[in-house]
């Protein structure tokens, strides 16, 4: 009996510590948190992965939208519309540019475009105040990876803390709600 209780006290302890310093060192508090889902989707990607986060941790959502719609062709709106926002430093008019004041975590999700967050992010971003907020990244690609866009973000949103992204390949295909749970989970 003394050698069993010698064998799981240490494993009791080791576990223990580890809940504590998991907890301790946690970045996002989502349970007990105001949180905001705020996303722009242009082909339904991002849209798509942001329904799943807030499938996986409730909140609120809000679709960043620009007053202006890119056309639904997406040659003219990758190629022309999006490259001169992105040459130009363009940051489109939104519709509504989802108030982030009443909330702790915003969630914001981008397509890449051109290297970096869509333009309409960029006006989302820069048009609110994130002072003391954090903000959670979430970025949708065809290839490319996430570049600078957590780097942006952290630029942009002067006094907030920004996570460590999402980066998920176009839709995350079958395994994108085990991709998000994944990272909700190492995020918190």
């Amino acid at each position: 009996m003394k050698k069993l209780l010698l064998l799981i006290i240490p494993i009791i302890l080791i576990f223990t510590s580890y809940i504590l310093l998991k907890n301790e060192n946690s970045p996002v508090e989502l349970m007990d948190s105001k949180k905001l889902i705020a996303y722009f989707s242009y082909g339904g990607n991002t849209k798509l992965i942001a329904e799943k986060i807030h499938n996986s941790i409730g909140g609120d959502m809000c679709r960043i939208e620009t007053v202006i719609p890119y056309p639904d062709d997406y040659i003219e709106t990758a190629y022309r519309i999006a490259r001169e926002q992105h040459d130009n430093k363009i940051k489109p008019e939104l519709k509504n540019n989802c108030d982030v004041s009443k909330y702790d975590v915003i969630f914001v999700g981008t397509p890449v475009w051109w290297h970096e967050m869509a333009p309409a992010v960029k006006t989302f971003i820069s048009e609110n105040n994130f002072e003391g907020k954090t903000i959670v990244p979430f970025i949708t690609h065809g290839g490319g990876g996430k570049y600078t866009i957590t780097k942006d973000m952290k630029e942009m949103a002067k006094g907030s803390k920004v996570t460590e992204p999402l980066v998920i390949y176009q839709n995350g295909g079958t395994k994108a709600q085990q991709d998000v749970d994944n990272w909700l989970y190492k995020i918190q």
